[in-house]
């Protein structure tokens, strides 16, 4: 079960975020991580909570920002419920996507669980939902990504295999990079992973779902 912690920052002019405490590992239904969000002062600033299933779909999600709270699965698309942070109003969504997207590391690893991309495919384009902060706020995005390359590493622990994918914003064009271990994020814009208790989980070999 892999437990560390993330630094989070902005991914343009590395403003620092907070922090991300988590843990996660694979299970006979698929994955699940949790996590506790900190500010940059070390205040509770939130939480994660997402679960997949064998094919990496999200079956769970639960999200708290700012008081505000969401919850979401996979079901004609995504779904979600919003909550605001006195309680009394929920606000319902649903979107045509293939899963939720956010700042937290665990939305990186959800999707290539998802895509299961294999390297020389070619890029492949998602529709998600992404859950901004501070607010919670939904936002539909199309990207596309692509896995350039894998290799093994030695380690102490034996060979980890590295994933390196390419994402493009297909709004923008803008691309960056994304370094995967198993189920965990070594290097991503805006998250740093500064401290690893465990070593990844690998996952199951299987066949991508269809999309």
């Amino acid at each position: 079960m892999p437990r560390g912690r993330y630094s989070l920052h902005d991914p343009h002019d590395r403003t620092p975020l907070g922090e991300e405490h988590f843990h996660c590992a694979p299970g006979p239904s698929g994955w699940r991580y949790v996590s506790q969000l900190t500010t940059p002062s070390g205040a509770h600033a939130g939480s994660v909570d997402l679960a997949l299933d064998d094919l990496g779909r999200p079956i769970r999600l639960e999200l708290h920002a700012g008081g505000w709270r969401v919850r979401g699965a996979a079901l004609d698309g995504v779904t979600w419920v919003r909550t605001d942070p006195a309680g009394s109003h929920a606000e319902e969504g649903n979107v045509r996507a293939h899963a939720f997207t956010g700042g937290s590391p665990a939305f990186l690893v959800a999707l290539t669980r998802l895509l299961r991309l294999t390297p020389g495919s070619g890029p492949t384009r998602v529709r998600l939902v992404a859950f901004t902060h501070p607010v919670l706020a939904p936002l539909t995005v199309d990207q596309s990504w692509a896995l350039v390359d894998s290799e093994a590493h030695a380690t102490d622990n034996g060979p980890l295999t590295v994933d390196e994918y390419r994402v493009t914003a297909l709004d923008t064009g803008e691309r960056h990079t994304v370094h995967i271990a198993g189920d965990v994020v070594l290097a991503a814009p805006g998250v740093e992973l500064e401290d690893l208790q465990t070593p990844p989980s690998a996952f199951p070999a299987g066949p991508a779902p269809g999309r």
